[in-house]
């Protein structure tokens, strides 16, 4: 339990730099700019534990797949697999500059751009920005994806559940001060911070690889048990 915690805490607070920078101007739109310091806040905060409650429910969702292949004794496998998935993904994004975004997920997020948009202009109230924070959680994510492929690995539903609420726990501080002070980060800043995520999402590819490969070594490269299932139970 305590590697899911930490390590989606981890890919958290990385995921703020990407969040900053991609998620941004979303934050910026933000319909708060007429209230208090106090409703701003609360308005803020609201819109982030909605972000980190659909990252918690997709970490449910992914944790009911995981949790079979771990069973079928397919959990090394898909730890190299996603690994390398990652790299390949990077590759085809930064280098050839190739959208990794799944085509036939195009309608789904045209709907929760839509949804978003239909929200901003509705009135400011605590459930509107709650909304809000949630159908931005749906939106496409190099870093969500890179947090999913984590919770998959984990061979847990609660575990994988764990990781994704670790996941939004972690990117909160960040987004948090940016909805506050987001008009003093100037562009060239977030775009900075933009530049360092591939050396993110490599680094988080190798250590699936590393961590598929049984190598015995504690928290980078830990021996996969397999669920050995129910017992038998013999009867005369």
């Amino acid at each position: 339990m305590w590697a899911a915690l930490t390590g989606g805490l981890i890919i958290g607070l990385f995921s703020s730099l990407h969040c900053v920078g991609m998620c941004g101007p979303l934050a910026l739109s933000l319909p708060v700019h007429h209230l208090s310091a106090s409703q701003r806040f609360v308005a803020l905060l609201l819109y982030q534990i909605g972000r980190i409650i659909t990252y918690t429910a997709i970490g449910l969702v992914f944790g009911y797949a995981g949790r079979h292949l771990y069973i079928a004794g397919l959990q090394q496998g898909l730890s190299i697999g996603l690994g390398i998935f990652m790299l390949v993904m990077i590759m085809l994004y930064y280098i050839y500059h190739r959208n990794i975004q799944p085509s036939f997920l195009n309608n789904f997020y045209k709907n929760i751009q839509r949804l978003i948009g239909s929200l901003l202009r509705s009135s400011a109230s605590a459930p509107s920005f709650m909304l809000l924070g949630m159908a931005n959680g749906l939106l496409p994510c190099g870093m969500v994806y890179v947090a999913i492929a984590g919770a998959l690995t984990t061979g847990s539903v609660l575990h994988s559940t764990l990781f994704m609420a670790m996941f939004g726990a972690g990117t909160l501080p960040a987004m948090m001060a940016f909805g506050l002070l987001g008009a003093r980060l100037t562009l060239p800043v977030r775009q900075t911070l933009r530049r360092i995520i591939p050396y993110g999402i490599t680094v988080m590819a190798l250590i699936l690889i590393l961590r598929g490969l049984n190598l015995g070594i504690p928290f980078i490269s830990p021996v996969l048990q397999h669920d050995p299932g129910a017992p038998a139970a013999c009867h005369p």
